[in-house]
């Protein structure tokens, strides 16, 4: 009796882990919605150069356009980083606590870019896109910069030192593990 009782519990527990499909299903539909703003945005983007082009624009026009082109291709960018995010962090969220995706593995296209093998893996993957975003708002902030003093050019200049260490620090990381499984394989 108590063990039947048991077994009833653990399998409850068990089977308590597709909660977690509504975590995937809101990441899956956040990552479309994400996705489809930032094509929206580019269409608008797009159509918006055409005016770029027009000789009777004067130089100013222009270099307002230019530059507003320049913010927007930064903010898609972050849009499209954004939605991999969410993507990402779904597939993975699937695979650690559901079940494997088939597709994914047997797929030579997938590259193993989306297969998650345990939760430190799914957290490596999802640092690396937040540094990616982190890269693109500094450098989209960077453009709307007034750089009036010398201390403000200093703080770019430490923003960009501390970017590059990080992007230092995920590369050395990323080596190290790899070495690991290498000398694991032997």
């Amino acid at each position: 009796m108590l063990k039947s009782i048991e077994l009833f519990f653990e399998k409850l527990l068990w089977n308590g882990r597709f909660v977690v499909m509504f975590a995937v299903i809101a990441s899956m539909a956040a990552a479309i919605a994400i996705f489809y703003m930032a094509t929206v945005d580019v269409i608008y983007l797009v159509i918006h150069m055409a005016h770029y082009a027009d000789p009777a624009l004067p130089a100013e026009a222009r270099k307002l356009i230019h530059d507003e082109t320049i913010t927007h291709v930064v903010e898609v960018v972050d849009g499209y980083l954004l939605a991999t995010f969410m993507l990402i962090f779904a597939l993975g969220m699937y695979e650690l606590f559901v079940s494997d995706i088939d597709e994914a593995r047997s797929s030579r296209a997938s590259s193993k870019i989306l297969v998650i093998e345990s939760l430190d893996d799914l957290k490596t993957r999802l640092a690396k896109v937040i540094l990616m975003i982190l890269i693109v708002t500094l450098f989209e902030e960077a453009l709307k910069m007034q750089l009036t003093t010398s201390l403000d050019l200093l703080y770019l200049g430490g923003g960009i030192a501390l970017i590059g260490l990080a992007l230092y620090l995920a590369h050395k990381s990323e080596s190290q593990s790899h070495e690991t499984e290498r000398k694991g394989a032997h």
